[in-house]
């Protein structure tokens, strides 16, 4: 049953194809955690975590990031933000690249967001210089996977972060702030999802990794908005990176609604992607998306192991989705690895 489903999705996208078939297969890297891509003149700009570097790949064919060009753009030098370089993401904003990233001293509860800004065509030329952190709330809680969206003229960022300082349980919620400039929050932060529900507290490894204290997981926010314009969604990850049962959650706006109002976020009861161990495939989440070169396809780029031990290395994979007729996404299940698909269109 499993090969029929994989053989007619296959099918059913090659349907109408014309010409010589071009396919990719999954993961597109043998390592590669918290995976990031943006579409920008002609070319892909993909990142992932190393943890002690910001690496940049560049390359026309996101599905080639083997063969990609690649370079090495910022090492850290200042104690604080030298250790546990985390999901970093590389926005283009107002003629300038930035990359956001989180990183400590070297004690994880300690992690702070930051920025470096490069004012080249190209990131992987001139200079990337740092332009600071990200002061996220006067306590200066804990704080990771920043990521920025623009709406209505309005810069915002998402992230991941803390109420307060962990005492014995963990709790990572996600925060919304609108902000002044590409650097530096312009409101206060506010909480619009924690993990509540039972699929969003899952941190027990069966077979592998569990940590010693209680950590409840909302993380990697990722804007997405509706081909038509009226919804503007924050696609999450929820539960333990290191378990089986990573997946993505979903929170949903107006575009017209106040972004700042908690009370405009609705979050689906059950996640939009999850594991398919029919399919060998686990720890599904912190996804970034990107669109073909041509901009008629969408696909979402998420990590995933291939069995449910938490020690092996996080793989991105990229697959195409679609949407339904309310303009909610609909990612359907990760695919088994190694499966031929066809490229997006325009490569």
């Amino acid at each position: 049953m499993k090969r029929f489903f994989v053989f007619a999705y296959v099918l059913l996208i090659l349907c109408g194809c014309r010409g010589k078939l071009e396919t990719f297969t999954n993961p597109l890297l043998p390592s590669g955690p918290d995976p990031w891509a943006i579409w920008h003149d002609g070319y892909y700009y993909y990142m992932h975590t190393t943890g002690v570097d910001l690496q940049v790949w560049k390359t026309k064919d996101i599905t080639d990031l083997a063969n990609a060009e690649r370079k090495t753009v910022w090492v850290p030098t200042e104690p604080s933000n030298s250790k546990h370089l985390w999901a970093p993401e590389i926005h283009y904003i107002d003629g300038k690249w930035y990359i956001y990233y989180a990183a400590d001293d070297g004690n994880t509860d300690n992690h702070q967001l930051y920025v470096i800004e490069n004012d080249s065509e190209c990131p992987l030329e001139g200079e990337f210089v740092m332009k600071g952190r990200i002061s996220t709330d006067p306590d200066n809680n804990w704080a990771i996977d920043g990521s920025l969206f623009e709406h209505k003229g309005e810069l915002y960022m998402v992230w991941s972060g803390w109420q307060t300082r962990r005492v014995d349980t963990e709790t990572q919620c996600i925060y919304i702030a609108r902000m002044a400039n590409p650097w530096t929050l312009g409101s206060e932060r506010v909480k619009i999802s924690m993990p509540e529900l039972a699929w969003e507290r899952e941190y027990k490894n069966p077979v592998g990794w569990t940590p010693s204290y209680i950590i409840y997981v909302n993380e990697g926010p990722q804007p997405l908005k509706s081909p038509n314009g009226e919804l503007i969604h924050i696609i999450y990850s929820a539960s333990g990176c290191w378990t089986p049962y990573y997946a993505l959650g979903c929170l949903t706006a107006d575009a017209d609604a106040d972004l700042l109002d908690p009370a405009s976020w609705k979050k689906a009861q059950e996640p939009l992607f999850k594991q398919a161990p029919e399919n060998g495939m686990y720890s599904t989440g912190h996804n970034s998306f990107f669109v073909s070169p041509d901009g008629k396809e969408y696909y979402i780029l998420y990590h995933a192991r291939h069995t449910t031990d938490g020690g092996e290395p996080r793989k991105p994979h990229a697959q195409r989705f679609d949407w339904d007729e309310n303009g909610y996404p609909v990612f359907g299940k990760p695919l088994p690895h190694s499966t031929p698909l066809p490229k997006p269109s325009g490569i």
